[in-house]
């Protein structure tokens, strides 16, 4: 095998290990919220590197399955949570 063979494998196998390695440090907090929008309300938890983080993508999880459209998104964004959670994991 080339050289330049082994450098590419290598390589390869560096970002594969940095990509598994970073995807498994996510989560320091765990947010759940419970959101109430026209009527329906849906929960969702996530984890975040920061409780902000945790918090606006469980947001916008929830939201995702509520809303249709982009005003409707923004609307229930912007609604605030009926229930909130987050503890550090």
């Amino acid at each position: 095998m080339k050289w330049t063979s082994w450098v590419t494998a290598l390589s390869l196998v560096g970002v594969v290990a940095f990509v598994v390695l970073s995807s498994l440090s996510i989560g320091g907090v765990r947010c759940e919220v419970c959101i109430e929008f026209r009527g329906r309300r849906v929960c969702r938890a996530v984890d975040g590197n920061d409780e902000s983080e945790a918090r606006a993508a469980a947001i916008t999880n929830a939201c995702a399955l509520l809303a249709s459209g982009v005003t409707d998104t923004v609307a229930c964004q912007n609604t605030p949570p009926s229930d909130l959670h987050c503890e550090a994991s």
